[in-house]
């Protein structure tokens, strides 16, 4: 399967306010949750796992304070964003987590 093309900088500034969850920081794009409590969270996290999995995709997933989880993806590979990582983050947000 051939890789996805690193995005330019213009074609991430026309993507961004399609994922309004998201935040770009450098080469990745986050995303902040909070679970009710603390098994909530959990559970936000194994979705999210089920999710990259599936897509053969891994984020970084950074749960703290009990019930936040911070979740960054990049394309490591490509040295930044591509296609794979708005389709990533298109499917944590239909997950129907929200802030």
């Amino acid at each position: 399967m051939a890789r996805p093309k690193l995005y330019s900088e213009e074609e991430i500034e026309k993507i961004m306010p399609m994922f309004p969850y998201w935040d770009r920081d450098d080469k990745k794009i986050v995303r902040e949750l909070v679970g009710r409590d603390f098994i909530n969270a959990v559970g936000m996290v194994t979705s999210i796992a089920i999710v990259a999995e599936k897509m053969d995709h891994h984020p970084d997933i950074f749960l703290y304070g009990y019930n936040k989880i911070r979740v960054s993806v990049t394309t490591g590979d490509q040295g930044g964003l591509t296609e794979l990582d708005f389709n990533f983050a298109r499917a944590i947000d239909e997950l129907g987590f929200h802030i």
